[in-house]
């Protein structure tokens, strides 16, 4: 099957209803996950007298130093984006020149998903499903190419991977020391 972005974007703006539904739903699971990330912080923050701080600190650190990582290497890159490469207007409103690989919306719901892992695997993949939707829906407004979206998942999953559950679960890194 050959995929067309092309054909795919003018079937998506044909759709009143749908650029709606799109535009909509790529800022409420936006803002969503922002404040349950924040609301997880704060769960964290209650349990420094427990854990003295180390999960508030491991959710604040992994995240924040991966997403400038990215933001940086993002920049380098400088990957064009799909309204760019095609000469089309995205149904998301953006006016950046490149960046667009990997997608960092993307990539930050995944490692946010992947930080509340640490405390609910089931809220964590709740979360992966928001991402997977925010994935069809960056690239559905033209704003990513499918690998963008793809890459920043499996990054976001292969850096939790290794700071939670390998570097903090298996050789005790990333605790505080006290």
């Amino acid at each position: 099957m050959n995929f067309s972005y092309l054909d795919f974007n003018k079937k998506v703006k044909n759709n009143n209803g749908l650029v709606t539904a799109l535009i909509i739903l790529d800022k409420a699971i936006t803002y969503c996950t922002v404040i349950i990330y924040f609301i997880y912080l704060l769960y964290g923050f209650k349990r420094i007298p427990v854990d003295g701080g180390t999960l508030l600190y491991r959710s604040i650190l992994v995240p924040g130093v991966s997403f400038i990582i990215v933001s940086i290497y993002r920049k380098v890159l400088s990957s064009p984006r799909p309204y760019e490469v095609y000469g089309f207007a995205p149904i998301i409103e953006k006016d950046t020149v490149g960046k667009s690989f990997p997608s960092r919306h993307v990539f930050s719901i995944f490692i946010i998903a992947v930080t509340v892992m640490q405390s609910s695997i089931a809220l964590g993949l709740i979360i992966m499903f928001f991402g997977c939707a925010l994935g069809f829906i960056r690239v559905a407004g033209g704003v990513h190419f499918i690998k963008d979206v793809i890459a920043a998942a499996i990054l976001a999953i292969i850096i939790g991977i290794i700071c939670y559950f390998f570097l903090g679960g298996v050789l005790g890194l990333l605790v505080l020391p006290f």
